[in-house]
């Protein structure tokens, strides 16, 4: 019996008793998380699985008012259908977390059920959110913010502009959204000739020097010899898509041949001779080529902002809603339009 005793005030088996009790805690601490995970997960699923097809609004009140989730997973979980595209799902849950939901996340609810009826195309219902939003709490930036590209999407720029005066006496920069609006307005003014409004662009373009694709892209496509008569050369690079696309009769030599940067472009469209090289690799090819290949430019267009890559030109971003930060990108491909023109020429 005494010998037991040694053995147990022996300092070997107390470690080893230490070391028994923590692997048996991880033990059962590792067992037990994994199948809290597994449970977690078959609930996640079911929950989930009742939203394979749309709940009626009756079923979605239930399920809300039970208080299963909180109101922020709800919110989450209208993000997901939201940023997925399936619009009708998020806005029902939306709308009845306005109609059992607490008093806390009203504001952020109304908001995100406004973006997502904006997103959706419902620009009246979503215009209605917004101004409701307003009526309560009228410093609210965001609001204001969708509430203009609301106007917008709606074409009705004056209500837009009369947008911009509470978001400058929230300290937020407009210069850039007057100017906008003020050409979208003019150009969309059906009491206006084609002749006044390019006068009344110009104007505003040399007050602002901003937008300068918007501008220039209205001048050549309406009137390219007004659009030359006013072109600020700075901004060459800008639309250089434009200049490229214009034929041969719409050229203004005079200007051309005083341009380093407009006598290489030309020169490899192959409408003059007037440079031998250039800094730019696809213009330099293209002048070496003289027309020897079926070789032409193609342009991208890249936000600045979200970086965001489009094969047509904008003025806005349809992702992040910035104006002007389109860059015009080119390289070189295949002229397919040549080859098209040629093979209907074969059957003459």
């Amino acid at each position: 019996m005494s010998s037991f005793f040694i053995e147990f005030r022996d300092p070997l088996f107390s470690i080893i008793i230490f070391f028994v009790i923590i692997f048996m805690i991880t033990f059962f601490s590792y067992w037990w998380s994994r199948y809290k995970r597994i449970e977690d997960s078959r609930y996640l699923d079911r929950f989930l699985k009742q939203f394979n097809t749309l709940p009626s609004q009756g079923e979605l009140n239930i399920l809300i008012s039970k208080g299963e989730l909180s109101e922020k997973s709800w919110l989450l979980l209208a993000h997901s259908y939201s940023k997925n595209g399936d619009f009708e799902k998020s806005i029902e849950i939306y709308n009845e977390m306005l109609n059992v939901g607490s008093y806390e996340n009203k504001k952020e609810t109304m908001f995100l059920l406004g973006k997502t009826y904006f997103k959706a195309g419902f620009l009246e219902r979503s215009k209605q959110i917004f101004l409701e939003i307003l009526k309560v709490n009228p410093r609210t930036p965001q609001a204001l913010s969708y509430l203009l590209l609301v106007y917008e999407y709606m074409r009705d720029y004056k209500a837009a502009l009369d947008v911009l005066e509470p978001l400058d006496e929230l300290n937020k920069d407009i210069s850039l959204d007057t100017t906008y609006l003020k050409l979208m307005n003019i150009l969309h003014n059906l009491n206006t000739t084609p002749e006044e409004k390019t006068i009344e662009i110009v104007a505003v373009y040399k007050e602002s020097h901003q937008l300068a694709y918007l501008v220039y892209e209205y001048l050549f496509r309406v009137n390219p010899e007004f659009a030359w008569k006013s072109f600020d050369s700075s901004k060459s690079e800008v639309i250089v898509d434009i200049l490229w696309n214009l034929e041969l009769k719409d050229l203004n030599l005079d200007i051309i041949s005083n341009n380093g940067f407009l006598r290489e472009l030309y020169s490899a469209k192959g409408y003059i001779n007037l440079a031998q090289s250039s800094a730019v690799f696809e213009f330099d090819v293209l002048i070496k080529l003289k027309n020897r290949a079926n070789a032409t430019l193609n342009f991208e267009y890249v936000c600045d902002n979200c970086k965001q890559v489009y094969p047509f030109s904008f003025n806005r971003c349809s992702s992040c809603h910035f104006i002007d930060t389109s860059r015009v990108e080119w390289s070189l491909t295949k002229d397919y339009h040549k080859d098209f023109s040629e093979e209907n020429n074969s059957f003459q």
